[in-house]
């Protein structure tokens, strides 16, 4: 269905992930954050505090969903709408220093971590410091508290 043909109260049940997806979908061509947030705005009608309270957090979760990717021109577009000679994938083995690289002839190479065994212990120690204090949410949680 097109965004113009829609309802508020149907865009209003939506996320604006969701919005996005159509907001992208109709346009053809990538756009940047504050042109689609700023789209959101209009057609779900909030006031402009929103944009300047929000953005942050919508570029956020731009960022973290995977049907989107920001392109090096600083604009999103869909990600299934580009592709990539190469995939990184990460081995989920004992020693996670290996990658996978898929090249195009199917053969995969490994490529060995550059960390040696002590920096990468300081690096897992600092990191698990950092990250202590994070409280996860889900994406539900995050929408109710838009």
């Amino acid at each position: 269905m097109s965004l113009k043909k829609m309802k508020k109260e149907e865009l209003e049940l939506l996320s604006n992930k969701e919005i996005t997806c159509l907001i992208l979908d109709e346009s053809k061509k990538s756009m940047s954050t504050a042109d689609l947030f700023r789209k959101i705005i209009e057609l779900l009608e909030l006031p402009e505090s929103v944009f300047e309270n929000k953005i942050a957090d919508y570029y956020t979760s731009l960022s973290t969903d995977k049907r989107f990717i920001l392109l090096k021109d600083g604009t999103w577009d869909l990600r299934n709408r580009h592709t990539s000679d190469k995939v990184a994938k990460v081995t989920d083995d004992e020693d996670d220093d290996d990658v996978v690289e898929e090249k195009e002839d199917g053969e995969d190479e490994l490529e060995e971590d550059e960390f040696d065994d002590n920096e990468q212990e300081d690096y897992d120690d600092d990191t698990n410091e950092e990250l202590k204090d994070l409280v996860i949410i889900d994406e539900d949680e995050m929408e109710l508290e838009e």
